[in-house]
């Protein structure tokens, strides 16, 4: 497997460090879109068994996160909707000009799933894999879920952040570090009932322009992207076809919010690569 590290500008001038898999001369390209705090090395496996399938595949780290943060965060100047506006339509000029015919495809998991509909060249984009991208609004979280987030919305998040200077979710959780800036307005829109889709100061019309068919996953014992969570969001997208799967259905005891891109996942994948290779 060909797999090799590369420093992506975007459109404003910052580095975002990507890693592509597989053969660059392919015509057909796959663009993950990681998680809110979750590095791009968290689906490198994923990310190989597309490739050996006939992909190329770039995996990247959003501004301030993983590889692509400063020696510090103190300071550092990032927002979450900057993750969407500016980021990922760069990591998809990048694709598309670095050769002729390219086809790209976006798999998005939570975060990833939520921000495509911001970006403002969805011409480019073929179909995407939408896995467990769900809206934060902390009253649709399942479980003990809705207390943790409105936890972190009304207090961890913002009064953290605030204080530090950037939110240390790596001392929390197996996360990576996120920008002050990123921190507050994720928090800001988990006290939104509708979630991101409820900030003015997006171009949220974007959305309608998104025309590409899109597959949204749901998982059983994801109480953090609920049925009902994940409902909420993609109904942004104009084009969308909707999956609820129950981890027993895969011949797994649990799948979880992260399940979906570890080893023991290979039958989701399948599906997910059927689901492509029919686009």
């Amino acid at each position: 497997m060909i797999t090799e590290d590369v420093t992506v500008l975007a459109r404003d001038g910052a580095r975002l460090t990507a890693t592509c898999f597989g053969d660059r001369g392919a015509s057909r390209w796959v663009l993950i879109s990681s998680a809110t705090a979750v590095s791009r090395r968290y689906y490198a496996r994923f990310a190989r068994d597309l490739a050996e399938r006939g992909y190329a595949v770039v995996t990247y780290d959003y501004r301030g996160v993983g590889d692509s943060r400063p020696a510090s965060l103190r300071g550092y100047q990032a927002t979450f909707s900057q993750w969407g506006l500016v980021d990922l339509p760069s990591m998809i000029e990048w694709i598309v000009g670095g050769g002729q015919g390219r086809r790209v495809f976006l798999v998005g998991h939570s975060a990833g799933g939520q921000l495509a509909g911001l970006i403002d060249n969805p011409d480019a984009v073929e179909a995407m894999v939408a896995v467990c991208s769900q809206s934060g609004y902390w009253r649709v979280q399942g479980g003990s879920q809705r207390a943790l987030v409105a936890l972190h919305a009304y207090v961890t998040l913002p009064v953290v952040a605030s204080v530090l200077g950037y939110f240390p979710w790596s001392r929390l959780a197996r996360g990576e570090d996120i920008p002050k800036g990123v921190a507050l307005e994720w928090s800001r829109w988990c006290r939104d009932p509708r979630y991101l889709l409820g900030d003015a100061s997006l171009p949220l019309h974007r959305y309608a322009s998104f025309r590409a068919p899109v597959l949204a996953y749901s998982v059983d014992d994801d109480n953090w992207g609920t049925a009902r969570s994940v409902d909420a969001m993609m109904s942004a997208y104009p084009n969308v076809e909707r999956r609820h799967i129950k981890p027993k259905d895969l011949g797994l005891r649990s799948l979880g919010h992260f399940g979906a891109f570890r080893e023991r996942a290979r039958p989701l994948w399948d599906q997910i690569s059927a689901w492509l290779g029919e686009r």
